[in-house]
């Protein structure tokens, strides 16, 4: 099948057809026109692609089309159940394909949701009570849903792992076991993600059924759209080697990627005060405050999206044209994912990473991984430092406007004149007193002691008063004898 396949050459639906056609969509992408075609007979697929390259449409078209012989007008709950499941790993990525799946069965009568984690769940509950043919969610919340009996997932005829990997990495695997449990034996599964691993291909193995294989580019590659750049910059000039080359290549938007969430929340404070318009997006944020960020960064608002892994999955937003790697990442293959932000569907795109003294482990991780080896440019500084912003003091007790202090030095001033005294005491000139000439009294040798025969340094006994006196013995007259 050729790769520059268009989407009116595919059966699909007028419904659906016309809803991709005013989104746009005119050839498919190398995973769209592999995929596309053996979904819809009904087969499983274990599908790797790059991210970037349109894995939601490669399984939600076709799953809808399949789905349409459920369509139904009735408001009958009974008459929606659950019939495609969509898992994904992080809340943003949840939020955006249930997006996606609502745009491409717009005109369908086929009705989606999604469910997720950091929401209040009873406006979800509503929404599920009503009935639902294509669900969306991350494994924890859905679990919530299924001990509340929220939802039913007994007539489930797909089910989708997207981002599978990244299910696993985070612990997401005793989740999956559990919600696969209740689900029909028999079903169709597709499993897509940017990077398939040992542990993956274990779980392909467990859950699907004589899958077909679809690999458009070899694991773990990197697009070749993406321009990549490694440049040895310290910690302390990182900051400033980020905003010179977003003004020497004039981006006007851009990610940028660091490893904590501490990290995150402070560079972005940091860019804020530098005048950039900026946005933090990591997991102590609540999800109000995450879908407010990507919100606000689709729009333009924003200009630089400083975020963690939280985001390095699957976020599709048109034209970024940047990625910076202020931090490299622990993992290798989250650097895969990252750069995955630009690029997007054929489009060029800029990625830049700095290299710091303690990055070496990683950076020998990484080049394993893309089985490339890594050539770290020195990068310059300008000469130039940010000018001081403000009033200054310029230690002559004087505060000068930035602007003219290299212009003109500052003014020396005069020293004061001294005041006069208003003491006269203090006018006069000094004059010795007629007892000035007299010896000190604390220079004076006392007079030798009468007790000569003591050494000074011993002090003499103090008398000191008796508690009891002793009584002296009496006097026994002459002549007597006692006991006479």
């Amino acid at each position: 099948m050729p790769m520059t396949q268009s989407f009116s050459e595919l059966s699909l639906s007028p419904k659906i057809a016309r809803a991709v056609a005013e989104m746009g969509y005119e050839s498919m992408t190398p995973i769209q026109a592999q995929a596309i075609p053996v979904v819809l007979e009904g087969k499983d697929v274990m599908g790797a692609a790059q991210t970037g390259t349109g894995k939601t449409a490669a399984f939600s078209l076709p799953l809808l089309q399949r789905l349409l012989k459920h369509e139904n007008a009735s408001t009958s709950p009974a008459r929606h159940p659950v019939r495609a499941l969509v898992l994904l790993p992080t809340r943003e990525l949840a939020d955006q394909v249930a997006q996606q799946v609502k745009l491409y069965a717009k005109y369908t009568d086929l009705r989606s949701a999604v469910v997720f984690g950091g929401m209040d769940m009873k406006p979800q509950t509503l929404e599920l009570k009503k009935g639902v043919e294509v669900l969306v969610a991350t494994p924890g919340r859905l679990l919530d849903h299924i001990e509340a009996k929220n939802c039913v997932l007994n007539q489930v005829e797909y089910v989708v792992l997207d981002e599978a990997d990244r299910m696993l990495d985070i612990g997401f695997l005793p989740d999956l076991q559990r919600i696969l449990s209740h689900l029909p034996k028999t079903r169709t599964t597709l499993l897509f993600s940017a990077t398939f691993s040992p542990e993956i291909k274990r779980l392909a193995g467990s859950y699907l059924q004589n899958p077909v294989t679809i690999e458009v580019a070899r694991s773990n590659a990197t697009a070749s759209t993406v321009e990549q750049h490694f440049y040895r910059v310290e910690d302390d000039d990182k900051r400033l080697a980020l905003k010179q080359i977003l003004n020497e290549r004039g981006l006007k938007q851009a990610f940028v990627f660091v490893n904590s969430k501490l990290g995150c929340a402070r560079l972005a404070r940091s860019l804020e005060r530098e005048g950039l318009v900026t946005a933090a997006l990591h997991g102590d944020k609540s999800q109000d405050e995450r879908l407010k960020a990507l919100e606000a960064f689709k729009s333009g608002a924003v200009d630089l999206l400083v975020c963690t892994d939280v985001a390095a999955r699957g976020l599709d937003i048109k034209d970024v044209p940047a990625v910076f790697n202020f931090d490299i990442p622990f993992n290798a293959e989250d650097y895969v994912h990252r750069i995955g932000r630009t690029g997007r569907a054929g489009a060029s795109g800029l990625a830049v990473s700095f290299v710091g003294g303690r990055d070496a482990k990683m950076i020998g991780d990484l080049e394993k991984l893309i089985a490339k080896k890594i050539d770290i440019e020195p990068f310059e500084l300008a000469s130039e430092r940010r000018a001081p912003t403000g009033r200054f003091n310029d230690g002559q007790r004087a505060w000068r406007d930035p602007s003219t202090a290299s212009a003109a030095p500052a003014p020396v001033r005069a020293p004061r004149p001294a005041r006069p005294s208003a003491d006269p005491l203090f006018d006069k000139p000094y004059e010795p007193s007629a007892s000035s000439s007299a010896v000190p009294a604390w220079e004076t040798t006392p007079a030798p002691s009468s007790r000569s025969a003591l050494s000074p340094n011993i002090k003499p006994r103090k008398k000191v008063a008796a508690l009891f006196k002793v009584a002296e013995p009496a006097q026994v007259p002459s002549g007597e004898t006692e006991g006479a």
